[in-house]
């Protein structure tokens, strides 16, 4: 969710396949989805009687708390017969409770499921939430949303391609993984911003030489760590190689010089006491927040922090793209969409839940995000950030797209790689393994998912 000056078309990369149209499971079960008709959708809402739509997101944070009540809002006075029951839980929580919540009496109607195929992968393999390839003709959603993007959210029906197939679920937001940095402490310790990953290294250098914090890491949760890897990776590794990894798709390996030698230099970064001390026992939450207060010069997270870093640090705050070797690279880094909105297959009123969905994903529900401190994944160009920090985001984002250098979040590539790859960078983190170890953890997971 970043401002950006291109067009999201190149969200993922130019490298991704284009969705085609295949059919899959929907309201009840496949046959129903595969059977329903765009011209059988009902899209006005204000004729479907009395009726309460419950949704679960992960929207806690400000910027994003704030959009999604206001677009609720927005939604119940304009159809008063329908009713918004919003259950909001951070992303962990959303994660653990979630799938025993679909399998329940009293699941939700439409729920934000993770891209990864450890969620939504498998809850399209057991046919718990909807195709929504007949709403997408209903309501225009692939003209509005690039094939890029289509792509992060489409899967074939039986859940083992995923980047094409049919339409499960829509994204409100754009993300890109980079560098935020204490703007204040950059220049009272003489640094100026690294272009390079010898100058970046040359400033963890300089600020731990100073006595300060050079990189604020939470990594009790275990993604976190993901998310530096990911960040770093594109030093040693090209972005098609990180792209055939992400997808779970054969033909790599993570095992390579690349993948190891990124591991290698994050334990440098350890041992030479770059990272806060006991970063693997803190929260992320805890971490951001103690970045926010001045404790640290960089901190490597998501464009979704911008609200919240800006309302605490104001101007004392920066974002960079991640450096590259030399300059004149291209910058390589983890990012795509925000968490889609999906409907579930025992939702009463799928036409409901499919018209709210359209409805906090159409432009001028973009328009709210921007205000809102997010960043819209479609249309973003012609929008406005909300704060400077917004516009640095913005224009990462557009830069990383433009030049072919975003790669999707590496949880992705098979149903238990966020668990593997968090456990094992954690281990890695705290040496009990060391990086050539960590990563034949890793390519055990990879390699048993796409041997087929």
């Amino acid at each position: 969710m970043t401002r950006r000056y291109t067009t999201v078309a190149v969200l993922v990369g130019a490298s991704l396949t284009a969705v085609a149209c295949a059919p899959g499971g929907g309201p009840g079960g496949e046959e129903s989805a595969t059977s329903k008709a765009a011209s059988e959708v009902e899209t006005d809402p204000a004729a479907m009687g009395d009726i309460t739509l419950t949704v679960w997101d992960q929207e806690v944070r400000g910027g994003q708390d704030k959009q999604m009540k206001a677009l609720n809002a927005a939604f119940e006075k304009k159809y008063p017969n329908i009713t918004i029951k919003r259950v909001s839980r951070s992303f962990d929580d959303l994660t653990k409770t979630l799938r025993l919540a679909l399998t329940g009496d009293d699941a939700p109607d439409v729920v934000q499921a993770n891209n990864t195929r450890s969620q939504m992968g498998q809850f399209v393999k057991a046919k718990q939430i909807i195709n929504l390839d007949p709403y997408a003709e209903a309501y225009g959603w692939r003209d509005r949303y690039p094939e890029s993007v289509q792509s992060v959210v489409s899967y074939s029906p039986d859940a083992k391609t995923f980047g094409e197939g049919s339409i499960f679920g829509l994204p409100q937001v754009g993300e890109v993984v980079g560098i935020f940095y204490d703007k204040k402490m950059m220049e009272d310790l003489g640094i100026e911003q690294p272009k390079t990953w010898a100058q970046f290294e040359e400033a963890l250098a300089t600020a731990k030489e100073a006595g300060e914090t050079p990189l604020v890491l939470g990594n009790i949760e275990k993604w976190p760590a993901v998310h530096v890897f990911g960040a770093l990776q594109g030093r040693y590794t090209d972005a098609e190689t990180i792209r055939t990894l992400g997808y779970g798709r054969p033909g790599a390996s993570w095992t390579d010089e690349g993948n190891e030698q990124t591991g290698a230099t994050l334990v440098d970064w350890v041992d030479k006491g770059y990272f806060n001390e006991g970063f693997n026992g803190e929260g992320y939450d805890a971490a951001w927040q103690s970045f926010s207060k001045g404790d640290g010069l960089f901190l490597i997270a998501g464009s979704w922090l911008q609200s919240d870093l800006y309302a605490a640090m104001k101007d004392d705050v920066g974002f960079m793209l991640p450096p590259v070797e030399k300059e004149g690279d291209t910058p390589v880094t983890t990012g795509g969409s925000g968490l889609p909105f999906a409907v579930t297959s025992k939702a009463e009123n799928p036409d409901a839940a499919a018209a709210y969905i359209d409805f906090i994903t159409n432009d001028d529900a973009m328009d709210v995000l921007a205000e809102n401190g997010n960043m819209p994944v479609v249309g973003t160009a012609e929008r406005t950030a909300a704060d400077p920090l917004g516009d640095e985001i913005f224009a990462a984002f557009g830069e990383v797209s433009e030049k072919d250098g975003l790669t999707p979040y590496l949880d992705w590539a098979t149903p238990t790689m966020g668990d593997t790859m968090g456990a094992g960078l954690q281990d890695m983190l705290a040496g009990k393994k060391d990086p050539k170890a960590a990563m034949e953890t890793i390519e055990a997971d990879y390699a048993e998912f796409t041997k087929e």
